[in-house]
């Protein structure tokens, strides 16, 4: 017997909410929350920065208006290729209210991974930190610059994390080069009751809630990274109905370790806090101790973050929790929990609420989610259910459902589904069927209360600490140095990350390479936790009868 989708909630959207659009959601939030606290940037990279929901509604302002002084318009795109910083929330939530699309760029890529999305989505503006976690970013700009590969980019919006203020030039080519300060200045003082009559910034109620307010990259099976588009409206409804599951009010403290150039960190840290009225701590970069430290002196109460993050506590705190005690509520995902680790972040770390979900960028970046009151194995075992006013169903290889309990693909309806891909009318037509259900390409099946269970991924995809890492794409990137005539690469399984890649390599006759030799080129030539951990020279790869590689048998290969 066929019995899916027993659990279709709904849920009363709050009234920011149903504002209908990110800027007069964000309006609003400066309205009812006003002088409390609002982006507290404390991490000690820098001076402490603390701005209250009225104030970061003038400087969002100020920043639609400097944006739109230099020619930035209702649809253009935009980059922020920045770490967890208060200029990253001030910037995004500028564009947007000028009617921009956002196009955040992982803080891991290099300068050709960066130059594709800046190239593919014909970027105008793009805002970037001087150097981070060892990465110089201008070094890697000016390089693609020199290439030719963001044609469209005119303007160029660099933040200083260093001691010293970068000797920048003026224009490199067609692109002219700011200051954050003085870029910041052109804006002048703004201010969300006002007016200003030469610049066009509407007062939004609503009527920006369909268009489409960010682009987040995701790789895919093709080895070509997609742009998934979705409204803004979407975004707001998604996370909505995120921070009631979860319990978010505004009393909360919510340090956001995960990046804002994902969708859980820009959606389910910036955009819930201005939905509820939350503080948020932004992490630029991940330190233990110094979380501990800001957790202590801020008293935060809200932690999210993938498994690892609450076991580096755990081992970091070695029993001893006093410094950890206002905390009170933990998402987690992305990777396979234990049900010894829900147990002990219930009982060592003292959080009264863990909750596991599910999700992928093309969903809104959340599906499933567990809910306040679960037993730990629930939590540790299952994703959760549907989250309110959506659908799942699981199908067959012909595309019949399932009955309970047996495995399939996973499939998605409702508001969280993407509009498609950016400029890729092919590639949404294979992910979103005509009935408007998202096949996700990842394995499951539900019991008997709607839960979902994860159990393999169609797509190969494998994760890293977090991060999606997917095969084709890396196998392209390998592809390109000279010396590589094959390869394949696989996720195995790591005792601190989950998982990491473990790359097959074919080399071209007369061909020398050394594992070292090409580590060390592909930390040059792709993030981090897309570079595989180990390589593994072979003469040859076991494929079908069709050629395709077999990587089932590749995982199995000491």
């Amino acid at each position: 017997m066929v019995c899916q989708n027993l659990f279709v909630e709904e849920l009363e959207l709050s009234s920011i909410a149903a504002v209908g659009d990110i800027p007069g959601a964000l309006r609003e939030a400066g309205r009812v929350f006003g002088h409390k606290p609002w982006i507290c940037d404390v991490q000690g990279i820098r001076p402490e920065t603390r701005i209250t929901f009225s104030e970061g509604c003038n400087r969002v302002l100020e920043l639609a208006k400097a944006l739109a002084r230099i020619g930035l318009q209702d649809g253009d795109r935009f980059c922020v290729w920045m770490p967890n910083i208060h200029e990253w929330i001030l910037t995004a939530l500028g564009g947007i209210d000028l009617g921009a699309v956002l196009v955040p760029i992982n803080t891991r890529f290099k300068g050709p991974e960066a130059g594709f999305i800046i190239s593919k989505t014909r970027a105008k503006v793009l805002f970037v930190v001087d150097e981070f976690a060892g990465n110089n970013y201008l070094d890697m700009l000016y390089r693609e610059f020199a290439r030719g590969t963001c044609g469209d980019l005119r303007d160029l919006v660099v933040v200083s994390l260093g001691h010293d203020r970068p000797d920048l030039p003026q224009s490199l080519g067609q692109v002219n080069i700011h200051y954050w300060d003085d870029f910041v200045a052109i804006g002048g003082s703004a201010n969300c009751s006002s007016s200003d009559n030469t610049v066009d910034l509407r007062e939004p109620v609503g009527t920006r809630g369909e268009s489409i307010g960010d682009i987040i990259f995701t790789s895919g099976t093709t080895g070509e990274p997609k742009g998934v588009m979705t409204t803004q409206n979407q975004t707001l409804r998604v996370f909505d109905a995120w921070s009631q599951v979860v319990g978010l009010d505004e009393q909360d403290r919510y340090a956001i370790v995960n990046p804002f150039f994902h969708t859980f960190g820009y959606k389910a840290g910036i955009i819930a806090s201005i939905l509820t009225g939350c503080s948020i701590y932004p992490v630029a970069s991940f330190d233990v101790a110094s979380l501990i430290s800001l957790i202590y002196s801020e008293k935060i109460t809200v932690l999210p973050g993938p498994p690892t993050l609450y076991s580096s506590i755990l081992d970091a705190l070695g029993g001893e929790t006093d410094k950890i005690k206002s905390l009170r509520l933990a998402v987690t995902g992305a990777a396979v929990v234990p049900v010894e680790l829900v147990s002990r972040m219930s009982n060592d770390l003292g959080l009264e609420t863990v909750l596991t979900a599910y999700g992928l960028t093309e969903s809104t970046g959340t599906v499933t989610m567990c809910r306040r009151g679960d037993s730990p194995e629930t939590i540790a075992n299952t994703c959760g259910r549907a989250i309110p006013g959506t659908q799942i169903k699981i199908i067959d290889q012909s595309g019949a459902a399932v009955p309970t309990g047996e495995s399939g693909e996973v499939l998605v309806k409702g508001y969280n589904v993407m509009t498609g891909y950016f400029e890729n009318d092919e590639q949404t037509s294979q992910a979103i069927d005509e009935d408007g259900w998202l096949h996700t390409g990842d394995v499951g099946f539900m019991d008997d209360r709607g839960y979902l269970k994860i159990t393999d991924r169609v797509k190969d995809m494998f994760i890293v600490g977090g991060f999606n890492a997917y095969p084709a794409e890396i196998e392209n990137i390998l592809c390109s140095n000279e010396n590589i005539s094959q390869v394949a690469v696989v996720g195995v399984p790591d005792d601190r990350l989950g998982e990491v890649g473990r790359a097959f390599v074919i080399l071209r006759p007369g061909c020398n390479l050394s594992e070292s030799d090409l580590l060390e080129w592909s930390r040059q030539n792709m993030a981090n936790y897309k570079v595989p951990r180990s390589i593994v020279f072979v003469d040859s790869l076991p494929m079908n009868a069709s050629g395709k590689v077999l990587k089932n048998t590749l995982r199995n290969w000491s």
